[in-house]
């Protein structure tokens, strides 16, 4: 589970990014999911967010943000901050690391910037979800 402030931008750009490489590679072992710190329940994923995930061929039109629980952190193998910051304010709660933890870096927040921002957010997270895929699914299904 990716974990953002709003889950508006970066969780759930990282979600869909991860659920299109996990049916690239035909991982049927692994599901992704996204939630925000302080979601915006009834909102829909950012403008800029969808245009940058558009133009990958990822369609974000049925995205609804939700609300970070415990019972979902309690349900997740692993939940994945997109910064130091949020990990820490959520380290109590279960397994939580963070993107820098995993890709030695932090995806700052892209909201109110314009579309070439949320492109490099983009490609980060794209980064960030290949290294998740290589060093952390596939070395969870050799050990299990």
């Amino acid at each position: 589970m990716f974990v953002c402030t709003g889950n508006t931008c970066r969780s759930p750009m990282a979600e869909m990014l991860l659920r299109h490489k996990i049916k690239q590679n035909r991982i049927k072992w692994w599901d992704v999911l996204s939630c925000g710190i302080n979601a915006e329940v009834g909102g829909a994923i950012s403008h800029n967010s969808a245009a940058a995930l558009a133009e990958l061929g990822i369609d974000s039109k049925n995205f609804a943000p939700r609300q970070l629980t415990q019972k979902l952190i309690e349900k997740s193998t692993v939940v994945i901050c997109m910064t130091q910051t949020q990990k820490t304010l959520l380290e109590d709660c279960g397994n939580v690391v963070s993107v820098k933890d995993l890709c030695g870096f932090d995806v700052l927040d892209p909201y109110g910037c314009g579309v070439e921002v949320y492109r490099q957010t983009r490609d980060m997270l794209s980064k960030a979800c290949d290294i998740i895929i290589k060093n952390y699914i596939l070395k969870y299904k050799e050990e299990t």
